[in-house]
């Protein structure tokens, strides 16, 4: 009797220190899924594989990409914010989902600061304003110009959706030049293009990527990038602040997050391992090629950054929709 308590005991022991062993297992153990708010193929997606394959390797597990799109790309950051904070669910967030949208008429239910954890800063994705050859407009200052020869007509320009990051850096041109700028809302950098090349529109603030190659053609304008450099992606191509808007900034992004309470040791390996990601050649020449450009920061960095964009943002929407505008 004696000799099975014992056993018995002795079992219950193994057990629990062994359930205590795989509890303390070093992160990561299983594959880590990486959800992707935007459909298959777009900048995000493509960034998110070349990541993925390479923290694969630094981390000894699958990182497995999921597309989760929807809602401007806050619908797979609720289900990142949903998900248990143990490194096993990440996601990509951008300008809009993160720094836009909660802040906007009718905002989703993600609120990133409370919500969500970031991880690390991964890349900037070069806006550009452009014009079509029937404007007539040659470059900013000659926008600018006409457009405050005439302040009753406000200047119509397409972007790919109501408060995305390009909408709201055409307003931001808008209130630094005072001048009044009115946007059209399309569903998609692409189709704003189209209509700027058929001369249905006159000016657009889209992708790099959707624009240069007819800018390239000599089939389009473009006033200048977003960003408060040039871009790697196309160095030839002038900043707006560089163009005629001293001081103008607003620049789209990318970066990484875990749910909330993410235990900061998992961000920082997690963090670590996108850092050593972009510091390869190879990777970054990559990340170009998607008409993205790498812009590593660490947790600290990034959070601190977040915060900072979603106060500018949330400024120039309560401008936009104040009376009288």
């Amino acid at each position: 009797m004696n000799i099975t308590r014992y056993t018995a005991a002795a079992l219950g022991l193994a057990a629990l220190l062994g359930a205590h062993a795989a509890g303390a297992q070093p992160y990561p153990s299983r594959p880590v899924t990486l959800i992707v708010p935007f459909a298959a193929g777009a900048s995000a997606d493509g960034i998110a594989r070349v990541l993925a394959k390479d923290m694969s390797a630094s981390l000894g597990q699958p990182v497995v990409v999921e597309n989760k799109p929807g809602g401007g790309g806050a619908v797979g950051l609720v289900m990142v914010s949903h998900a248990k904070p143990d490194g096993y669910t990440l996601g990509m967030g951008a300008t809009g989902a993160i720094a836009v949208n909660p802040q906007r008429p009718g905002a989703s239910p993600l609120k990133p600061e409370q919500d969500l954890t970031p991880v690390a800063k991964l890349a900037n994705i070069p806006l550009v304003m452009i014009a079509g050859k029937s404007t007539g407009y040659i470059s900013l200052k000659d926008l600018i110009q006409k457009a405050r020869r005439h302040p009753g007509e406000p200047l119509i320009y397409g972007t790919p959706g109501q408060y995305t990051a390009q909408h709201l850096s055409g307003e931001l041109v808008g209130e630094m030049a005072g001048i009044k700028m009115n946007a059209v809302p399309y569903r998609g950098s692409g189709p704003a293009v189209s209509d700027v090349l058929g001369g249905q529109i006159g000016l657009a603030v889209v992708d790099l990527t959707s624009a240069y190659p007819h800018v390239k053609a000599g089939a389009l304008v473009a006033l200048g990038v977003t960003s408060a450099q040039r871009t790697r992606v196309a160095p030839d191509l002038p900043t707006l602040a560089e163009a005629g808007l001293p001081g103008y900034d607003a620049p789209a992004w990318m970066g990484l997050f875990g749910p909330a309470g993410l235990p900061p040791d998992i961000a920082g390996k997690i963090a670590d391992a996108v850092r050593a990601a972009l510091a390869k050649p190879a990777v970054q020449q990559q990340v170009i090629g998607l008409a993205a450009e790498p812009d590593y920061a660490d947790a600290a960095q990034f959070t601190a950054f977040t915060h900072a964009e979603s106060e500018r943002w949330g400024r120039l929407l309560q401008s936009i929709s104040a009376p009288g505008n």
